[in-house]
């Protein structure tokens, strides 16, 4: 099981920890919403669990719980920019669907 992240991604993390002052990665998750069933977490993380499965790329940590683990295995993450627009891209080879406002998936 592995999850990557492309240099844009990890500098765009790397950044936001560095100006936050503190945390040791940043968590992706899946919670359940939408009309679709599913939706990405992100959120900063302080401290890991002794649960916690932890992938390093390019110098930056993101940690998985393991149910999250499941539904996110061999996703990318990667950061763009689209004219005026940014933001995460979720690059998972899980997804059979998505919701047409794009907020939430199934698998």
């Amino acid at each position: 099981m592995a999850i990557t992240m492309t240099p844009a991604a990890a500098q765009h993390i790397r950044r936001s920890l560095d100006g936050r002052g503190r945390g040791e990665g940043i968590r992706l998750g899946v919670r359940t919403t939408g009309c679709s069933g599913l939706a990405y977490v992100l959120e900063f993380v302080d401290e890991t669990a002794a649960e916690d499965k932890v992938f390093e790329n390019h110098g930056v940590k993101v940690i998985i719980d393991p149910k999250s683990l499941v539904y996110l295995d061999g996703t990318e993450l990667d950061f763009v920019r689209e004219g005026l627009n940014e933001g995460f891209k979720f690059n998972n080879p899980n997804v059979r669907g998505e919701c047409g406002c794009g907020e939430s998936f199934n698998i």
